[in-house]
């Protein structure tokens, strides 16, 4: 046999696909040819390392594992609120609604300068630019509401009498019988803008 021929044959007889007759000749080669011989040595010892390198499961030190878990960033802590937030989904809501409530609010404040006039009676008044006048002799029955303009009563109101960023007028002939509100500053005007949208929601 060819020292060439056994050479392949030994990568068959490895995988043991060698049929037996060849394995014979094969060895009987190996017996005669020291050269063969230590070349099936090599290759048995490579084959035998490459058989325990596939079925052995790799474990890595303590040592790399500490250095790779020191090399990874941090978690970052989670901020206060947001964890106050997470816990607290309902108040949360709330608190965020009542804020955008109160944002709109005054910014529709600061805008809406027009003048706003309301009551069940309006029939009664007389409104000249932004005045709002009650004349001598009429009677309105009910509350009056003037928002961003000037009020002045001569005649009768049977109800109250509210002025927001305005001013009021009584003349001496003038009777309200019910409450006189002027309502001035922000604060106040927010007050009674959500106080009344509560008393609108309660009795629908």
């Amino acid at each position: 046999m060819e020292c060439k021929l056994a050479v392949s044959m030994m990568h068959d007889y490895l995988d043991d696909d060698l049929p037996e007759l060849q394995q014979r000749e094969l060895k009987e080669h190996l017996l005669s040819c020291t050269g063969c011989r230590a070349k099936f040595k090599e290759l048995e010892q490579t084959d035998m390392l490459m058989f325990s390198l596939m079925h052995q499961t790799p474990v890595a030190s303590e040592d790399l594992v500490g250095r790779i878990m020191n090399s990874l960033p941090k978690p970052k802590k989670e901020r206060a609120f947001i964890t106050w937030i997470k816990r607290h989904p309902a108040l949360t809501a709330a608190s965020v609604f009542i804020f955008v409530m109160l944002m709109s609010s005054v910014t529709f404040w600061n805008q809406d300068r027009q003048l706003v006039v309301r009551g069940t009676d309006l029939d009664q008044v007389v409104i000249k630019g932004d005045t709002v006048i009650v004349p001598s002799g009429k009677i309105i029955s009910g509350d009056l509401t003037v928002e961003n303009g000037k009020t002045q009563v001569y005649g009768e109101v049977n109800g109250n009498v509210t002025v927001i960023d305005g001013s009021l007028y009584q003349a001496s002939t003038a009777h309200i019988s019910g409450q006189v509100k002027s309502i001035d500053q922000a604060v106040s005007w927010l007050w009674y803008k959500v106080t009344n949208m509560f008393s609108e929601v309660a009795y629908r």
